[in-house]
């Protein structure tokens, strides 16, 4: 059974790291949210093409502050998210 929940990742610790980590940080902020809230191992989790590209839109040294995902975990553990829209 597929489980789907939409999350709103506050990525504004991002903010703390020089600015020239920013972007690269908020994708492993991002992974690490989803490994905790879905229960899924790192190496399962990807990301979508369009995911990163907002997370880059604003290039490496501003990423938003929070973004909003869809999350789908499938049975054999896998996670696949995607930028669900909004900020």
């Amino acid at each position: 059974m597929e489980v789907e929940q939409v999350y709103t990742v506050p990525l504004r610790h991002v903010k703390r790291v020089p600015r020239w980590r920013r972007a690269k940080r908020a994708v492993s902020e991002l992974k690490s949210y989803l490994s905790r809230h879905m229960k899924a191992p790192l190496n399962k989790i990807s990301i979508d093409n369009t995911l990163n590209e907002m997370i880059w839109a604003r290039s490496n040294e501003k990423p938003p502050s929070r973004i909003r995902v869809k999350a789908v975990r499938f049975d054999d553990g896998r996670v696949e998210a995607e930028f669900a829209g909004g900020r």
